[in-house]
């Protein structure tokens, strides 16, 4: 196959979930999304409108104005590190940004890397993790090979702090490296100074190709100042290092012009004369088309709280051109989803965690919960990885994991050397990755999956995101863990000393959770920017057109010779499960029970339960025909409970065409007990659980119940939770059991009470 085929997923946000759960979880979100709305207006003020004003002063725009300027009309710039020293006090001073603005900018329908000192912060100086995230926005431009602009207007280092910035790996003079390191790599860099260009800051242009300077800038090792103090001399800092010094006489400048407006289309035309972008022709004359699904649904179909699942693939769907995506090996490693689409236009690999239970391949009865890393999730990451870097296909990996499996037999199955495989892909990797911390970001996984240790271009953070070890709630229990027995209630009989322990437990939480608080991760430049979930289709499409834009610079395969057509056509022969899908044959018994029969000959796995519960499109196993596996479902007109198994005892079963496999009672409500269903039987129609846990009528303690007697339910209505193995899974009402539309007559378990898979939830009338 050498077509990519792209396949649409996704469903309607009302087949998704229900109007009442999408406005809660959504006003959730929002609600943290506003602390990111007002942070970044309060950034954009600097020290405020009076240091706006004395820039307005001199006839100079600030940082922000410029950069207004240098942009595309109507285009959107994307800041990196807004939030760096964010509620850091120096003194009575603080330095939003660190002084200094960093963006992606459309310049002239070329992607640069634009650096702008924040002339109403302290005259444009630089604070201590000024130099860091200068850094950080030139290392963006050398992996991606943009173009770099720099808008200079600085007077140095903020003296009082500059132990902080001046000395280290990293120190104020690192700069300079980078510059040096983007020059010998091709990478074109541009300078415009606007103003003070002092010591350190003197040097950062001299580096670029092209130097601007206005009437009002000037460049010099040390201001007039320091001169007076140490020669005694009475001379401006213009007369010492002016337009008219390093134009006219060093040649550390090109050209001169009268003022800002002036030099920033010089730069614009500077940008015009480099090469175009690639975008277009890797495009192929495919446009940039939105997600059928829309992207601004993201900030209601996550919960907010990080223990409640979701479905990945309307995330991607709301993601990618069209909701179209390619995914690769469905069927292995199923915690982890893995596949292709276009963004913006241009193809991309997407890797996200699967959130929920999956299907344990070592136990072919058993589930497991999803968001954790086991081996062949962790195979097909590694695999995935590879290939797509073979292929010159950008990476976005969308984290949302709590780690890797443990125990004994995660040890056994070698776990730390198939994550050292995947951490040698991504450490190795050529081509381009981009990281987005959906909400959990935990332990080892989130360095398995191209976490900021890892290098990837960019990580990006929501309003979500939680960015530790281990949840603030483990790690109070790992703590105390003597004090507490096997279900992690303390024990002490001692009523003070109970007290004690629990303060003790409460303290460690609080403050773990205050430290994954996703502002601090932007704080600590953890974290490159944090984002509005309705924001990140955006930043995709221009990160993966970034990705793109300079031709010549990396390998880009057509699709035609991909190497992820080879992966995908031996996995689909190697006996590994496959998307093909079979259905069985139904015949009725004299006695009224139904037959389930096998549509082909081959080897019968993973049974049904006897005791399960099936409708029309539940698995039945897997049938395997010469090497190839078939998902085996349940036919239209089959429901009922499975009473009889051929061959229970056995795990495989080889078959043949017609063959019996499975004999399903359909007057039986169906439950884990004979004594359930006799009770099932006397209630009018009703809503089963679809698997086994503890039901919960209420998103959280004190609030309202999903739904209450006298409400009617539709398809995609959210009844309540279902918690199994610490994880939260909505249950969402519909199915062909049930009418498309019902009042609800009883809600029929309490709140809290475990219940088996094929019990009864609601009464409905």
């Amino acid at each position: 196959m050498t077509h990519v085929p792209l396949l649409p997923i996704g469903r309607t946000r009302e087949q998704v979930i229900d109007d009442r759960t999408f406005a809660s979880q959504r006003s959730a979100i929002l609600s943290v999304e506003r602390a990111l709305v007002d942070a970044r207006a309060e950034n954009a003020l600097g020290w405020g409108q009076k240091y706006i004003d004395r820039v307005h002063k001199k006839g100079k725009l600030t940082a922000r104005e410029r950069i207004a300027r240098l942009a595309d009309e109507g285009s959107e710039v994307f800041e990196l590190g807004s939030f760096v020293n964010h509620g850091v006090m120096f003194g009575k001073l603080k330095s939003p940004g660190a002084g200094v603005v960093t963006a992606f900018v459309r310049i002239e329908d070329r992607l640069t890397i634009v650096v702008a000192n924040d002339n109403t912060v302290a005259s444009g100086a630089w604070w201590p993790k000024t130099p860091e995230k200068i850094q950080r926005a030139q290392e963006i431009a050398r992996r991606l090979k943009l173009p770099c602009v720099y808008l200079v207007d600085c007077s140095g280092l903020f003296l009082p702090e500059q132990s902080k910035s001046f000395s280290g790996a990293t120190g104020a003079g690192h700069i300079f490296k980078m510059n040096s390191l983007l020059s010998a790599e091709g990478v074109p860099q541009i300078a415009g100074v606007f103003g003070d260009c002092i010591a350190g800051g003197g040097y950062m242009p001299i580096i670029s190709d092209r130097v601007y300077m206005t009437e009002q800038a000037y460049m010099v090792i040390a201001g007039a100042a320091l001169i007076k103090g140490a020669k005694s001399q009475k001379i401006t800092s213009l007369d010492i290092g002016g337009p008219e010094v390093h134009v006219h006489q060093s040649g550390c400048a090109d050209v001169r012009v009268p003022d800002d407006e002036t030099l920033l289309q010089e730069v614009r035309r500077e940008v015009a004369r480099l090469p175009s972008s690639g975008a277009p022709y890797y495009r192929a004359g495919i446009g940039n088309i939105a997600p059928a699904q829309s992207p601004r649904e993201l900030a209601g179909i996550l919960p907010r709280d990080h223990r409640q699942a979701y479905d990945a693939h309307e995330v991607l769907a709301r993601l990618c051109d069209q909701s179209l995506f390619w995914e690769v090996l469905p069927d292995v490693g199923e915690e982890m989803i893995c596949g292709v689409a276009r963004i913006g236009g241009l193809y991309a690999g997407l890797i996200i965690n699967r959130q929920g239970l999956v299907s344990d391949p070592d136990r072919p009865k058993a589930k497991r919960p999803s968001g954790i890393l086991y081996r062949d999730g962790i195979a097909k990451m590694s695999a995935f990885s590879r290939a797509c870097n073979e292929d010159g296909i950008p990476i976005v990996w969308l984290q949302d994991i709590s780690g890797f499996d443990i125990g004994a037999q995660a040890e056994a199955q070698g776990l730390l050397s198939y994550g050292s495989n995947l951490i040698y892909t991504n450490s190795t990797n050529k081509v381009p990755m981009f990281t987005v911390l959906l909400r959990k970001a935990s332990g080892a996984g989130y360095y398995a999956m191209a976490g900021a240790p890892y290098d990837p271009v960019v990580q990006l953070s929501t309003t979500i995101s939680r960015l530790s070890v281990m949840e603030g709630r483990t790690l109070a229990i790992a703590t105390y863990n003597t004090k507490l027995n096997d279900d992690f209630e303390i024990v002490t009989k001692d009523a003070d000393e109970r007290a004690e322990i629990e303060a003790g437990m409460k303290k460690v939480e609080a403050r773990i959770e205050a430290d994954m608080d996703p502002f601090v991760a932007a704080r600590q430049m953890d974290t490159d920017e944090l984002i509005q979930l309705d924001e990140l289709r955006p930043w995709l499409e221009t990160l993966v057109e970034a990705a793109y834009q300079s031709t010549g610079q990396r390998r880009i395969k057509n699709p035609r010779i991909w190497s992820l057509h080879d992966l995908d056509a031996l996995a689909g022969r190697s006996g590994a499960p496959t998307r093909d899908a079979l259905t069985a044959s139904v015949v009725r018994r004299e006695d009224g029970l139904l037959s389930l029969r096998a549509p082909s000959v081959g080897e019968w796995s993973e049974p049904p339960r006897i005791g399960a519960r099936l409708i029309p499109g539940a698995p039945l196993g897997v049938v395997t025909t010469l090497g190839r596996r078939h998902t085996l479902l349940t036919p239209k007109g089959a429901t009922g409970v499975v009473v009889e198994v051929f061959d229970a005892e056995s795990t495989r079963t080889a078959v043949d065409c017609g063959a019996w496999l499975v004999v399903l009672d359909p007057n039986v409500a169906g439950s884990a007990g004979a004594a359930q269903s006799e009770d099932a039987r006397e209630l009018g129609q009703v809503f089963r659980a679809s698997m086994s846990g503890r039901f919960y009528r209420r998103p959280a303690p004190g609030e309202p119940e999903f739904v209450k007697p006298g409400d009617v339910l539709r398809a995609g209505t959210t009844v309540g939770l279902l918690e199994v193995m610490k994880t939260f899974n909505r249950v969402v009402y519909g199915g062909d059991e049930v009418p498309a539309q019902a009042k609800v007559k009883a809600i029929l378990p309490e709140d809290g009470e475990d219940v088996n898979e094929g019990d009864p939830l609601i009464e409905l009338s």
